[in-house]
């Protein structure tokens, strides 16, 4: 039972990292074409296929996990992907965010991405030796993408008077969904704190620290946005069911 348990909760757990990367990117890909400029519209279409690419990677570690646990079972990544509804994904709130402006999506990719990469390297530690070589695959693209996220953030903050402005307002409104990012790991807060500081410092950007903290995306509870990023994202396999990727 102990180890039924165990790969249960492993399970959740990749799920949980899959479902994050693919809605991230699936949100940044929604800027494919309307960019600022040319060179930063790339930028962030990379990164969005850098997240779709990992998520890949989970999708499928996952759908192997779940025939460990039941020889019959024969769901694919597309399955867990595109056949799910939205109170069976387990990302958190702030990535399946609208993106608004630049400045908003800017933000949110610094918020996830340092996150992202203090508990990529935790995993580096994990008995799970496929979780092991995905993390240092992924580790490689989320050190560019915190850079490039972090130089926007200050670029931004440290700009003209509209662009602070902007800038701080986008801070106070996603603020309260950085909560869920390391509730459960407690440990890899201050880590990512530190950083957050170190780069709002530079861009002179203040925080709500009593702000109320919106949570439960990873029990199934999300806000009216994923239903919607879903239905577009699903359509094809749904209408034309058997596509892969």
């Amino acid at each position: 039972m102990e180890q039924s348990n165990n790969l249960q909760e492993q399970i959740e757990m990749v799920m949980h990292l899959a479902d994050n990367s693919l809605i991230m990117g699936h949100r940044l890909s929604e800027w494919t074409g309307h960019g600022p400029a040319l060179e930063q519209d790339i930028a962030l279409t990379n990164i969005a296929l850098d997240l779709i690419g990992q998520a890949r990677l989970f999708y499928q570690h996952a759908a192997h996990l779940l025939q460990m646990q039941d020889d019959k079972n024969c769901l694919t990544e597309d399955d867990l992907a595109y056949l799910r509804d939205a109170p069976e994904f387990k990302n958190f709130l702030l990535v399946e965010l609208p993106n608004n402006d630049w400045g908003n999506t800017i933000l949110k990719t610094f918020f996830f991405s340092c996150w992202q990469y203090f508990y990529y390297k935790s995993l580096l530690n994990s008995a799970d030796e496929q979780l092991v070589a995905i993390a240092e695959k992924s580790l490689k693209e989320i050190a560019y993408h915190v850079r490039w996220s972090s130089e926007w953030v200050i670029r931004l903050g440290d700009g003209t008077p509209e662009s602070h402005d902007k800038m701080q307002h986008a801070v106070w409104r996603l603020w309260p969904y950085t909560g869920e990012l390391t509730a459960d790991k407690p440990e890899l807060l201050e880590c990512w704190r530190q950083k957050v500081i170190e780069v709002f410092t530079e861009a002179t950007f203040s925080t709500e620290e009593k702000a109320y903290m919106h949570k439960g995306g990873k029990q199934g509870i999300h806000t009216e946005h994923l239903g919607y990023l879903l239905a577009e994202m699903q359509f094809l396999q749904r209408a034309y069911p058997g596509c892969t990727w």
